[in-house]
């Protein structure tokens, strides 16, 4: 048995197809991951504020996105349940956990968000991790956020439609993680894209639907790799800047 099947938990390994998951509203409240409240998220909320100098709330999120960008440096991380305030805070964080700052300061600003727990093929980290692909997960657990700002906006649309705004198409190798690539290039996992550049659905495995928060999530789908697991990958992961 290969490695990656040891570390990914039995559900994952046999639960495949399009799934009907609950359809959940959204909301602002904080949470334990999304701790808006805290000091840390309400300071970057101000900044965004000033630094957009506009109070459109995409205008806002676009200067919330950036100073992430500037000042939490891109790792691989396995740990799912982070706080954003620790994240930011301590200035280095995955593509989820950058996410997830993104999500809490959306709250902060009275912007609802909600995700969508998408199931991923791990063929889709191989030009990432081209000489460890065979010991990744089958199958990685990626909660897409989305935000509430006049419709429903994944947050690879946030602030533009499909397709790329300068630049190449998204190739997930590099520098670039999918929380870079949402500032300028808008991918799709639904097949609606015309161009096979930005269309990502050929790497869902199973769609859980949406949930309210990605607590919610985690809590009941569990994270791609069980805390054993976690506590012994997380740490060497961290130490591979992306």
């Amino acid at each position: 048995m290969a490695l990656s099947a040891l570390v990914t938990p039995w559900y994952r390994r046999t639960r495949t197809g399009a799934g009907d998951g609950p359809e959940q509203p959204g909301s602002v409240a904080p949470t334990p991951i999304l701790d808006h409240e805290t000091p840390g998220i309400a300071r970057l909320v101000s900044r965004s504020q000033d630094l957009a100098q506009s109070a459109e709330q995409v205008a806002v999120l676009q200067a919330v996105h950036s100073i992430i960008l500037d000042e939490v440096r891109a790792v691989y991380a396995l740990e799912e349940g982070t706080p954003a305030s620790r994240t930011l805070a301590r200035g280095f964080g995955s593509c989820s956990q950058r996410l997830a700052i993104l999500e809490s300061a959306a709250r902060g600003i009275g912007v609802a968000t909600r995700v969508r727990a998408l199931l991923i093929d791990r063929s889709f980290w191989y030009p990432r991790f081209p000489h460890i692909g065979a010991a990744l997960p089958d199958r990685v657990l990626l909660v897409w956020p989305e935000f509430n700002i006049e419709e429903w906006r994944p947050a690879s649309e946030l602030f533009g439609a499909i397709g790329c705004r300068g630049g190449g198409s998204f190739t997930n190798r590099g520098s670039e993680t999918l929380f870079e690539a949402a500032g300028r290039c808008a991918v799709d996992w639904d097949g609606r894209a015309e161009d096979n550049a930005y269309d990502l659905s050929r790497f869902i495995r199973a769609d859980y639907g949406y949930f309210s928060n990605r607590d919610d999530a985690f809590r009941q789908l569990g994270q791609t790799l069980c805390a054993p697991s976690r506590a012994i990958a997380d740490p060497i992961l961290r130490r591979i800047s992306a």
